[in-house]
């Protein structure tokens, strides 16, 4: 038979993700040029000359989106894990040339094509977990060229492999070492100079900063939200993650895409972030890593209407985790998320806390047809499991990446 080079995934449950979990059983998706073109019951699901595609009972939920990473670096910091396993603090490793800059240093040291190399198989391991959609950062460079080839580097990822990527300028990571002693200057440096060229050379979907007393002071973060808005870029925010410095109040006052740890976000900031809908990006995998104790705020997170969103932070330093099931486990069993919130966490909401709500995130009408089909007995169990893969298939944009059963006409 022709096809109509539509194709319709059947004899699956639906977890929509619209309205909580947004259940179907015995669902069905059909998909026509890379779009959902409808979804619902499968006894009632238009098939004429469609390609069919049989699920073999599996959950289908939208593709998972990493909406919080570092994942493009060079080298590992496995060395500081032991020296923090022997005693040493995270400041007395930096003080002593560790921690940020050991990074920067080995990154900047990397060529590009080695640095892709190293990037990849992080990557393909959460698309192995039904990733279908990741953010990475740069701030791992500190100069522009170096800003500019972790940059281009992400963009190179979502080309050699089956994902979107969204790329997020983090040059407010750490204060290069060129610029000792002058953080003021940096800022200008960064202002003025660094992110206007890399927004014209199309590298920046977003601005991100890190605000903390070891990082940016309150006043040098805003000068770098007013860069981005002038340049028409949205901004996100590494927040209350060792203090409150008041960064989920500044990042709210710009309409911020999202406010990302949080674990000493106060009742304000919360305040703030509800009232311009600022997404709460919570990342455990840092927190358990850490060893820290103070958790974020999760019930008044809930209780004030702020979405959450679930990351894996991965990065070598604090976070370096590359499982988004490990990562949804952590939320549960660390901060009492629901298993229906951490999944949320990691679809619709991660969508929003990247500005890309209208086109992923959930299985509606006009939206990508990117989902992850799962072998199990309902979309709570994705949250429940250590260490272990339930994903049978992925599909980008329409198109079935690993076979789940077979194809049939």
């Amino acid at each position: 038979m022709k096809h109509s080079g539509e194709t319709v995934f059947t004899n699956v449950h639906l977890a929509t993700m619209v309205d909580g979990f947004g259940e179907q059983r015995d669902g069905a998706v059909r998909v026509r040029d890379g779009r959902i073109a409808w979804v619902g019951a499968r006894t009632h699901v238009p098939i004429d000359d469609a390609a069919l595609v049989d699920g073999g009972g599996c959950w289908l939920t939208p593709g998972l989106i990493d909406c919080h990473t570092h994942i493009v670096y060079a080298g590992n910091r496995s060395d500081e894990f032991e020296a923090r396993l022997n005693g040493a603090s995270y400041g007395a490793i930096a003080q002593a040339g560790g921690g940020i800059m050991a990074t920067v240093r080995a990154t900047r040291a990397c060529s590009e094509q080695a640095l892709l190399r190293q990037s990849l198989p992080r990557v393909a391991s959460l698309l192995a977990e039904g990733v279908t959609t990741i953010e990475i950062k740069s701030g791992y460079g500190l100069t522009f060229d170096a800003e500019a080839k972790m940059l281009r580097v992400a963009r190179q990822v979502g080309v050699i492999l089956p994902v979107s990527v969204a790329t997020s300028f983090l040059g407010a990571h750490a204060l290069a070492p060129e610029f000792a002693g002058r953080a003021d200057d940096y800022i200008d440096a960064l202002c003025g100079q660094i992110l206007p060229q890399l927004a014209a050379d199309g590298l920046v979907d977003a601005v991100d900063a890190f605000c903390e007393q070891i990082g940016f002071t309150r006043a040098q973060t805003e000068r770098v939200f007013d860069a981005a808005r002038k340049l028409g870029l949205p901004v996100k925010l590494h927040a209350e993650q060792l203090s409150d410095q008041g960064g989920a109040e500044l990042v709210a006052r710009f309409r911020g895409l999202s406010a990302d740890h949080l674990e000493h976000l106060g009742a304000p900031g919360i305040a703030a972030m509800a009232a311009a809908g600022t997404v709460a990006v919570l990342l455990p995998g840092a927190f358990y890593f850490l060893r820290e104790t103070k958790a974020p705020p999760v019930a008044a997170l809930r209780a004030a209407g702020v979405a959450m969103a679930v990351a894996t932070d991965c990065n070598p330093g604090t976070s370096p985790l590359t499982s988004i099931l490990l990562a949804m486990n952590l939320a549960c069993t660390l901060w009492r998320l629901t298993a229906q919130e951490a999944l949320a966490g990691c679809t619709i909401h991660a969508a929003r806390a990247l500005g890309r709500q209208a086109d992923i995130g959930t299985l509606e009408v006009g939206k990508r047809a990117d989902f992850a089909l799962w072998d199990i007995a309902g979309p709570g169990e994705l949250a429940y499991a250590m260490g272990f893969n339930p994903c049978r298939g992925v599909v980008n944009a329409g198109v079935l990446r690993a076979p789940v059963v077979s194809w049939r006409d």
